[in-house]
């Protein structure tokens, strides 16, 4: 009789307790997306955070000197930033909310069983699908003092003269604001819309035969689906929104004041305008902090409702 060892050779690996070899090979897969990551986004952010601990600024004969947190310090008696800061927080709020509760809506209405529709639905995607570059183009040319299409038609309704918009310290800020709230209303639109599409329809129907309204409809069968999306898009519209740079900066450039600059548009002065690279990566760092906030505790929200279920 054959001892035990060799029945076990013999037999082969036990079902349940093979032990499979890692496979290094598979690293070669995963190289073509992760060198790309490293290069362009795990290197530059590095690098950013090692630039706010130096007093960088431009100009080649300048030598780059280790200050530790001395940016730091600075950054936080300084007002102009904490300014920025909170214009930020208002610009992020303010776009956010009335841009998910606009795109819901027209989600709700795109999801019925319209004429044209597809029409609509394409429609609703066009300023998704425009830079918003060309998006602040357009929109200056609505808020022209003399020529644009919105003091033209408030002029022909007899409601007034006009006003300058984008230079009124009073106007400027939610000027910016509808137009944030225009350009990223499609991409919450298409979100929401996915979302509701995969809500059985058999549902709706028993609840409309049991008699329930169409705001109960909403409220015991839309809403409770749709709502881990709703979530999860207005976490990242709140980020996108506060990181917002492009749309502004075409719009404003900060102006007039400083009643338009958001804090990356702070920072992008400090390092390309006055030179002050380091000071101005020491703003980068306390945005991602900022965000890695966020998105903590969007994350534990997350895990905490996974786990009530």
């Amino acid at each position: 009789m054959a001892p035990p060892t060799e029945r076990a050779e013999r037999a082969g690996p036990t079902p349940g307790r093979s032990r499979r070899r890692p496979d290094h090979g598979a690293w070669f897969l995963v190289l073509p997306a992760l060198i790309p990551i490293l290069v362009l986004s795990v290197g530059p952010l590095l690098y950013g955070i090692a630039l706010a601990f130096t007093d960088a600024q431009s100009g080649r004969t300048r030598s780059t000197q280790w200050i530790g947190t001395l940016n730091f310090r600075d950054l936080l008696q300084d007002t102009l930033f904490w300014e920025s800061f909170r214009i930020g927080l208002v610009w992020a709020v303010g776009v956010t909310i009335p841009q998910f509760v606009l795109a819901l809506g027209l989600a709700l209405l795109l999801n019925e069983r319209l004429r044209l529709r597809w029409l609509a639905r394409a429609l609703a995607i066009i300023p998704w699908a425009m830079p918003e570059v060309v998006v602040g183009i357009i929109w200056r040319l609505v808020y022209h003092p003399d020529a644009g299409v919105l003091n033209e038609t408030l002029r022909d309704l007899g409601l007034g003269d006009g006003r300058d918009w984008l230079t009124g310290l009073a106007t400027a800020l939610p000027a910016v604001i509808l137009v944030g709230i225009w350009a990223g209303m499609p991409q919450t639109t298409v979100v929401l819309l996915a979302g509701l599409q995969n809500t059985p329809r058999e549902l709706h129907e028993a609840a409309a035969m049991d008699g329930a309204g169409a705001w109960r409809r909403f409220r015991t069968v839309t809403w409770p689906a749709l709502r881990p999306i709703a979530l999860a898009v207005s976490a990242l519209n709140l980020i996108w929104n506060f990181n917002a740079f492009a749309l502004v900066y075409v719009l404003t450039a900060g102006g007039p004041g400083g009643r338009t600059r958001l804090p990356m548009l702070f920072a992008y002065e400090e390092a390309f305008r006055y030179g002050q690279f380091g000071y101005a990566a020491a703003m980068g760092c306390v945005m991602v902090a900022l965000i890695a906030v966020l998105l903590a505790l969007y994350l534990v929200g997350r895990l905490r409702e996974g786990g009530d279920r």
